[in-house]
This record gives C-alpha cells, structure tokens and sequence, in this order.
C-alpha cells in the first residue's frame, strides 16, 4: 500500500508562525497563529504581527485566511471549531484600536502591556465579537475549549492583581483561568500560583465535569507543593467552578514543562512535556532536555 502525504507551506516574505490546528466538522482543518506578512498566503495585514486563521481542506489546500489586530502584536495560541458553528480563537493582544475591544491599558497610560483575548468568528471566518481579558500588568491565554453548557474556558497567565478582569495574585506570574459565556462575558475566574512564576498552558475538560491544567510551577508555597528544584512540570485538577481539587508537581533539579495532558478512559492522566532534569520524577533521562511523558492516578 502507498502512504501518500500532502505538505502546505503558508506565508509571505516576512515571519508566519502556525501555534494550533483542529480538525473540522467538514473534513478539513483550522489553523491558528500569528503572522508578520502582508503579501503572499497573506491579507489586510493591520500593523505590527497580527493573528492568522487559515481554513484547509482535508488535503490541505488553503479555502480562506484571515487576519485580525491593530497596530501593535497579537498572536493566537488556541482555535477550536464550536458546536453553533464556527470557530473561536484565544491568544493575546496589545493594541488598542482595530479589531481589538476592550484592551486594558496599564498604569500610566502604557500600551505595552498584553492582554488575553478572544475572537469568535463564523464559519468563513468573519468576525462575530472579540474581547480582551486582563487588568493593568501583561496578561496572556493560551488555551481555550468548550464545554457541554456552551461556555467556554480559558487558560493562561497573569501578572495583574485585583484589577481588571483578574482577581488576586500570588506573586509574579501566576497560572489563570476564565470561563465565558457564548458572548465572551465572565462567568468566573481564578488564578492559582505561588510567590515564583506559574504558567498553565493548556486545559481540557475531565469526566467529572471539572478540568485539568497543564503547564509549570516555580514556586513551593500558595496553591504548589512538593517543587524539586527550578521549574517544575505543573499539573492542576479543578473543579466545575474552577476550584483546585488537587496539583501535582513533577521533575527533578532542573527545567521541567507539563504542555498538554488527558484523562484516560479508566480516571488516569497522561502528561507530555520536556525535561532537562536527570534526577527526581525524571527516569531514562541522557542528554540536555527530552520529551517528556508522565501517567498519574486521580487523586
């Protein structure tokens, strides 16, 4: 039998990046990230980088690209197809004009923070509403999904405190979470972290009807525990509210990152991430970093 593969290169001549792609209900895929072009795969570039959308067909030739932003840079981290029909897209932002609603300027008037945001488009990719979450320091989103009541949550980091869209922080970055309604208002929000850097990169639901966060932890005080030196792989179950059930830090003396985990059919987890530990959690571990896979029992 013949495996034949089919690879699309997307761009123009300036800096084009895909952060996430979803399978469609049609076939095909949609892509997400950000581009600096404004010629080639490329459109109605607004300014700086702008967050790019591309829609494939199952053999991957490009139906349609948007691009959406201000003057400043924005970028999507996340797009998923919704259950009403088209997509929604979660990254970051820090303009204050074009597409952007929302943005929260920092103190003293400065533009320069980032803000998370979220777009939601239909099924050819034209905007319905967007909206930026955030308070006055830099605030990102890196992951989003849907869930059975048609809300949608969200997962980042924050550096902002009791400002804004954000409640109170820990201590530097602290890991967040948001849930929205179908028009992007804000059901609740948590942020969860230690007096160090804490980071949640991805978030999918679990089948108690709660979520489980994946991403890294420098602290050991606060809502983390059991930190092995450095940065640690940061895994967070949560309940349908948002409240931590319980975490779990993983690693050794060195640089540990959780980017993705799933519940297993049987109530396990799997996580995947990157090492560059050799001691601790860290087992068959030979050279400066590896991919990293870890399977844990729910608490």
């Amino acid at each position: 039998m013949t495996h034949r593969e089919k690879k699309s290169i997307l761009g123009g001549t300036a800096s084009d990046a895909a952060f996430s792609i979803a399978e469609t209900s049609d076939g095909g895929y949609i892509m997400a990230g950000q581009t600096a072009s404004k010629e080639g795969d490329v459109s109605n570039n607004h300014g700086n980088t702008d967050a790019w959308v591309v829609k494939l067909d199952r053999t991957g030739n490009k139906q349609w690209q948007k691009t959406f932003g201000g003057t400043g840079s924005e970028g999507s981290q996340s797009i998923i197809e919704t259950s009403e029909g088209g997509y929604i897209m979660a990254g970051w932002t820090n303009s204050n004009d074009g597409d952007i609603t929302g943005y929260h300027v920092g103190w003293g008037m400065n533009i320069g923070n980032i803000d998370g945001w979220v777009v939601r488009l239909n099924k050819d990719g034209n905007l319905l509403w967007n909206k930026a979450f955030g308070g006055s320091s830099s605030d990102r989103i890196n992951s989003i999904i849907q869930g059975m009541d048609n809300s949608y949550t969200i997962a980042g980091d924050t550096r902002s405190n009791y400002d804004g869209d954000v409640g109170a922080n820990h201590g530097d970055d602290d890991a967040w979470t948001v849930n929205i309604d179908k028009e992007g208002k804000i059901l609740w929000q948590k942020t969860l972290g230690g007096s160090d850097g804490d980071m949640a990169y991805f978030i999918t639901p679990t089948r108690d009807g709660g979520y489980v966060l994946a991403g890294f932890t420098s602290s050991n005080d606060g809502d983390v525990s059991g930190n092995h030196g450095g940065e640690d792989a940061w895994v967070v179950k949560l309940d349908q509210r948002g409240n931590k059930q319980w975490q779990r830090t993983l690693g050794g003396s060195s640089g540990d990152i959780a980017r993705a985990v799933f519940q297993r059919a049987n109530g396990s987890y799997v996580m995947v991430g990157s090492t560059g530990s050799n001691d601790g959690d860290v087992i068959g571990q030979l050279h400066a970093g590896g991919a990293w896979i870890v399977t844990m029992k729910d608490h």
